[in-house]
């Protein structure tokens, strides 16, 4: 019979052959099992290093958002405005939905977006009470000048990690967000 090592142990002879490189999780992993070698710490190396690559993906992403001006909640509701067509309005409880923000946050990014001259705020013709923010052409000049950096920018991210892997990842990222979500 074939000496055979479980998924798991494949990753954890994987990630102890790189801790010479410099990989901070699996150091952390490696003095865990030592200080707690009763527990399993795989879970650590995937979800430790999700959470760099978001941060270091983060980082990334904003450097892009500040070179036309714009914090990531910034960039966030005006290409929620954008995707949402012509005339590139939506309500405000819309808009929440769109950008995962409460109201409220969604307000202070409003009125800095406003007093910059990219939004604007209206009232609906059919219901007074019902506030509408729309893109104003500047802001619709901005957000697809943002737009496309953003796009270069993230299709230079995902060749650095090249298209098998990025293929690879997609379904795994999708799947595990909808479980997430699920729960």
């Amino acid at each position: 019979m074939e000496d055979t090592l479980s998924y798991e142990e494949e990753i954890g002879a994987t990630i102890a052959g790189m801790t010479d490189d410099g990989d901070r999780i699996a150091q952390i992993q490696a003095a865990w099992r030592r200080e707690r070698p009763d527990l399993d710490v795989f879970p650590q190396g995937v979800i430790g290093r999700l959470h760099r690559v978001a941060l270091e993906l983060t980082e990334r992403l904003t450097a892009v958002y500040a070179e036309h001006g714009l914090s990531e909640g910034e960039f966030d509701v005006l290409a929620a405005l954008r995707r949402a067509g012509s005339p590139y309005e939506r309500a405000a409880g819309e808009l929440a939905d769109h950008t995962l923000v409460t109201t409220g946050g969604l307000t202070k990014r409003v009125d800095r977006l406003e007093a910059r001259g990219l939004v604007e705020r209206r009232v609906e013709a059919s219901d007074a009470r019902r506030r509408l923010i729309r893109l104003t052409h500047e802001g619709k000049r901005v957000i697809d000048r943002a737009f496309t950096a953003h796009m270069a920018n993230e299709h230079r991210l995902i060749d650095d990690l090249g298209a098998e892997h990025a293929a690879a990842l997609e379904p795994l990222l999708t799947r595990w967000l909808k479980v997430l979500d699920d729960d």
